[in-house]
């Protein structure tokens, strides 16, 4: 089962432009054995190993990545991106880097990953537009699994969306590929915002900066240029994350009327990270706010999450107080195209 899910995750890399990692996951998968520390670790590992699970290789990459970002290990960087090497050399390398940190790694194969991908925020944006569109009041944003903030500062970037262009301008430019008919077009207002983590990283912390990247692919250049300037203007702006569960934070968060504002519930591929039990509890309590919504104090609720078909992720809005919900498009799970189909008559 641990070999599979490092394949696995090998192909997903692949299909999500990263051949180094898929690589990486493909020499683990062959080649891993126990005569280190790491590898009894990794193949006695007794949690679920899958990428909706523990994401067992995506941490194991992290570490190594890790090391290579921080300078700790310069035989890894040398054969990590932009160098190329052979596999033989690059599994010998990292076996070796096994056996040096080898106090480093277990320690951070303890923790899940993040990433706290910045692109998505370009699927989101054309669902707030739909929202202010719909409502034609102030936002008040509550982001559940928020990591470091990136995605609750999706206002402050800048925008591509096909042939459309929203923002000012901004360090940090995001531009997909986009199919469908044109987003709508409105004019946002950000009333309050807020967000929740079990694990919140802060990014004005070196060492939650580096753990961040870490998770984000080697070979992927532009991923770790554009986060470390969000990063940057999330530093800046002072926003904190706070640290909590989900639901109950949620509870508090609807407990606190909005009125004149539409209050937007919105999570990123986090949702399905959450144990059943708790997601059945939180849709609960979403629908049961959404039976208060009135007029003056509208309910929203923009998920893009993994809906188990292999095209991205789901797309989805549901408004209260009439409930009404619908598909709205799907997205690559970086944010890398957006397919936008929208709500019906906006």
């Amino acid at each position: 089962m641990i070999r599979q899910s490092f394949r696995r995750q090998a192909r997903a890399c692949e299909s999500l432009g990263s051949l180094f990692t898929a690589r990486l996951c493909t020499l683990a998968a062959d080649r891993l054995d126990d005569r280190t520390a790491v590898g009894r670790r990794v193949l006695a590992w007794t949690g679920e190993p899958s990428g909706t699970g523990d994401a067992l290789a995506l941490r194991l990459a992290g570490c190594l990545h890790a090391l290579v970002l921080s300078g700790a290990d310069k035989n890894l960087a040398a054969v990590y991106p932009p160098h190329a090497t052979d596999d033989e050399t690059l599994w010998s390398v990292c076996t070796r880097a096994f056996e040096r940190h080898e106090a480093f790694i277990l320690d951070r194969l303890t923790s899940a990953p993040q990433t706290n991908e910045v692109r998505r925020s370009s699927a989101l944006l054309p669902g707030f537009l739909t929202i202010a569109k719909l409502f034609g009041k102030p936002l008040t944003l509550s982001e559940l699994g928020a990591s470091a903030g990136l995605n609750l500062l999706w206002d402050r970037y800048a925008y591509r969306l096909g042939d459309m262009t929203w923002g000012g301008q901004s360090p940090v430019t995001l531009a997909p590929a986009w199919e469908g008919p044109a987003a709508p077009q409105a004019v946002i207002t950000i009333a309050d915002r807020a967000g929740c983590d079990l694990n919140p990283l802060d990014p004005a912390s070196s060492d939650d900066r580096l753990r961040m990247l870490s998770y984000i692919w080697a070979d992927q250049a532009d991923r770790l240029e554009r986060t470390r300037l969000a990063l940057d203007m999330a530093a800046q702006s002072g926003l904190n994350v706070e640290r909590a569960d989900a639901i109950d934070w949620l509870k508090r968060r609807l407990a606190v009327p909005h009125p004149g504002t539409i209050h937007v519930i919105y999570h990123s591929i986090a949702w399905q990270y959450f144990p059943d039990a708790l997601k059945a509890e939180g849709n609960a309590l979403i629908a049961s706010a959404g039976e208060k919504a009135t007029p003056d104090a509208p309910l929203a609720r923009l998920q893009m999450e993994a809906d188990g078909k292999p095209d991205g992720a789901a797309l989805t809005l549901q408004i209260w107080p009439t409930g009404e919900r619908h598909d709205i498009g799907r997205a690559d799970f970086h944010g890398r195209w957006v397919k936008w189909s929208g709500w019906p008559g906006v």
